[in-house]
């Protein structure tokens, strides 16, 4: 099978990426086995699959510089899908077709992709939404080495996105939610648009367990808590208003997976530190020594340790209350247990021990302080806009914001002042 020579923009793209990445494990190229594979999952597409195939093979015949492959993932389709296909498989000699006895595109990327010959492994949605011209761009980092998984980003800077506010809406909240669960760092979990070297797929794809629409998102999950190099693309898109999707089931089964992850996560049920040495990234501990990485272990060090502060916060507050008034207490007192909250949290609940980093800790300790001042001050301030409150009033309502200050401070103090900062791990070939 012959070729054009490389695109500019897959120059350019291989270019950029070596210059950020030197020493890189580029993959090999000069081979008559497909470089790239890409998946379209479907079911029951016999309309649109057809010119859906035959754009993105013209598409990547034109800009893409070495060999590929298609392949036509039939999610047991009960109309004329396996037709269509069979007809682009005697077309065009890079298309192939696989049938599957069930639904699911998680089950249809999870066989395919472990059964490809190729390096690189990519899929996208059969109503080609986003803009073909992000495909160079999405697999030239894989191919050079520089990173691991590359996405398109219908919410990265620079993407251009046309639908309907009701799916905007839902898809933000939904990337929102991953980060505020499950502490995740990419911005697009559920874009059809997504690749991967296939090292890397056969590690991590016998842990994915979701086989439906929550396999995009356990699988970046899990690729980011193995340390895996993750690139974004900013896409154009356009939403297919006759999509199938049905949006309500789709998002309940979202939320039972986030709430599935989320305890494997909290109990120790993935083998993330297996993941990480068998892809050759550094063990968590060793980013910042002695921190735990378990939630559970956490959760409980800090309610012990939050107890004692507010103790000591309500002790402090009833003491000096007279002389410097509710406000006044109120600052002093939460000053001083909130520095002996984060430095206690530092060496007990999050392990960190030596000075290293003890100074920057507690000055993003105090940026927490001032979120749990503005709470308990708001409070007081809103409780005497109104009335003329006594004691017990002015302290349930300290009690009450200090109890939301509380959750907010150990989601900050985990994910933000000592989360682990992982050094990168250099390549094999590296020097």
């Amino acid at each position: 099978m012959t070729h054009e020579a490389p695109s500019p923009d897959l120059e350019v793209g291989l270019m950029t990426v070596t210059t950020l990445r030197p020493g890189a494990s580029p993959i090999a190229t000069n081979t008559k086995t497909p470089v790239l594979d890409v998946v379209v999952p479907v079911y029951n597409e016999e309309v649109d699959l057809g010119p859906c195939v035959r754009r993105l093979h013209a598409e990547m015949a034109r800009s893409f510089p070495y060999p590929f492959r298609i392949t036509i993932a039939d999610n047991a389709s009960t109309d004329g899908t396996a037709a269509v296909a069979r007809e682009l498989v005697e077309e065009l000699p890079e298309v192939v077709v696989v049938h599957l006895e069930q639904k699911g595109r998680g089950r249809a990327l999870h066989q395919v992709w472990l059964g490809s010959d190729a390096p690189v492994l990519a899929y996208m949605d059969v109503d080609l939404s986003t803009d073909l011209a992000a495909l160079p761009p999405l697999i030239a980092p894989l191919i050079s080495g520089h990173s691991d998984i590359a996405i398109g980003s219908r919410l990265a800077r620079g993407a251009r996105v046309v639908r309907g506010p009701k799916r905007e809406f839902i898809s933000r909240c939904y990337n929102l939610l991953l980060r505020g669960t499950l502490a995740t760092r990419f911005s697009d979990a559920q874009c059809g648009f997504k690749a991967i070297r296939a090292d890397v797929a056969k590690r991590l794809l016998p842990h994915v367990v979701d086989t439906g629409w929550f396999f995009d998102t356990e699988l970046l999950v899990l690729g980011e808590r193995a340390g895996l190099r993750i690139h974004e693309v900013p896409v154009d898109w356009v939403d297919d208003p006759d999509s199938r999707v049905d949006i309500v089931s789709t998002a309940m089964a979202d939320l039972r997976g986030v709430a599935r992850l989320g305890r494997a996560l909290a109990t120790g049920g993935l083998p993330i530190a297996e993941l990480r040495q068998a892809l050759g990234r550094a063990p968590l501990e060793s980013a910042t020594p002695g921190v735990p990485t378990g939630l559970l272990r956490q959760l409980v060090r800090f309610a012990a340790i939050g107890v004692t502060s507010t103790l000591a916060y309500l002790l402090l507050f009833l003491l000096l209350r007279g002389g410097l008034g509710a406000q006044g207490a109120n600052l002093v007192s939460l000053l001083v247990t909130a520095i002996a909250n984060t430095a206690a949290n530092r060496r007990f609940t999050f392990g960190v021990r030596g000075r290293d980093g003890a100074g920057r800790h507690q000055f993003e300790g105090l940026i927490v302080f001032g979120l749990g001042l503005a709470l308990t001050s708001g409070s007081l301030a809103l409780l005497h806009s109104s009335t003329d409150p006594g004691q017990v009033a002015e302290v349930a309502a300290v009690v009450g914001a200090n109890l939301i200050a509380t959750v907010l401070r150990f989601l900050l103090l985990r994910n933000w002042v000592f989360r682990p900062r992982t050094a990168a791990i250099p390549l094999e070939n590296e020097s």
